[in-house]
């Protein structure tokens, strides 16, 4: 068993955070068009809407890198300790002249503790039925290369883990990030045992041709696809998707850059879609008796906070989720 695995207290709930999720360079994380504290903006309205309290909260262990080698090469791993290399996979070229040591502690630290958050989840998901990861979802990131802001592929990472620990045979993954989840899909090209589902715009990044081949269900968007089109495509194919296979768990990648005037997703997307969205993701699972992972994944404009807090909130209002496993002997 590894490390990144760990029971909670029963009165915690199977959400995943930390405060050092957060990245912070030097003040350089305002040059990237990403939210740097989009993770702790989410807790913040979940506590201000007394949802849940700082108690409730699960606190993951970072993963080392005997926990990253189960997936990664050495040489990917090794190629890390460059800044510039780390910069194109951060989208954020001034991280090129910055000491590695820096990079690591204020980038890198931060994203493999949130990797480490959605390896965990997969845990408790099939102990509780659900779990959420405030953060993680680097579907861009294979074995092999990062991008798109993914260092480490935390998906490929949360399945194998439980695989190689005989906890589950199989897994879907459906990706409703704006963009195509082209490092998982690498991952898990010729792996039967794991159906994917993804939902992308066509016409943006990272138009990975070889990756498509792993994707079980395709549903390619055009742009300005607005909310009627959206709901009634993810309703018809994930009910597909779920007549075609029963899996063990849903790894559910719940980008928010699908979200109307997002400047890299180039969807049409309202806030209310969007929970929509997650509402009907989870009902799915609901009825058909699969627990399921939810990863943040991306979403690049600072309201997308709140948003994602919005729709935790109406999970639990719809009884979709629930928290503590104690109950009130007051009641």
């Amino acid at each position: 068993m590894t490390h990144l695995y760990f029971d909670i207290r029963d009165d915690q709930w199977p959400l995943i955070y930390d405060d050092k999720y957060n990245v912070s360079v030097l003040g350089l994380e305002k040059l990237h068009i990403f939210d740097a504290k989009k993770w702790g903006n989410i807790i913040q309205h979940l506590l201000r809407a007394k949802l849940i309290t700082k108690d409730c909260l699960v606190h993951p262990n970072e993963a080392k890198k005997e926990d990253l080698l189960v997936v990664h090469t050495k040489k990917y791993l090794r190629s890390l300790k460059w800044s510039p290399k780390v910069a194109v996979i951060a989208e954020v070229p001034v991280v090129a002249c910055l000491p590695n040591i820096l990079v690591q502690y204020a980038y890198l630290k931060p994203m493999r503790l949130q990797t480490g958050g959605s390896v965990l989840a997969g845990k408790l998901a099939l102990e509780r039925g659900w779990a959420i990861n405030v953060g993680g979802g680097f579907h861009h990131c294979s074995s092999e290369r990062g991008g798109g802001f993914c260092p480490y592929a935390d998906i490929t990472l949360l399945v194998r883990f439980l695989v190689d620990n005989e906890m589950i045979q199989n897994a879907m993954i459906v990706d409703l990030d704006a963009h195509q989840g082209n490092g998982y899909q690498r991952d898990f090209l010729g792996v039967p045992e794991v159906y994917i589902m993804d939902m992308y715009n066509r016409h943006i990044y990272p138009k990975d041709k070889e990756a498509k081949r792993a994707i079980r269900r395709k549903v390619e968007l055009d742009h300005l696809v607005d909310d009627t089109e959206y709901l009634l495509k993810l309703h018809k194919h994930l009910k597909a998707a779920l007549d075609d296979f029963k899996p063990d768990i849903l790894v559910y990648n719940a980008g928010t850059d699908v979200l109307e005037s997002d400047p890299l997703g180039h969807l049409c997307i309202t806030e209310e879609g969007i929970i929509q969205r997650d509402q009907f993701v989870f009902e799915q699972c609901k009825k058909h008796n699969i627990p399921i992972v939810m990863l943040t994944s991306g979403g690049y404009l600072r309201k997308t906070a709140k948003i994602i807090a919005d729709s935790i909130i109406n999970l639990e209002s719809k009884g979709l989720i629930e928290g503590s496993k104690v109950t009130n002997l007051e009641e």
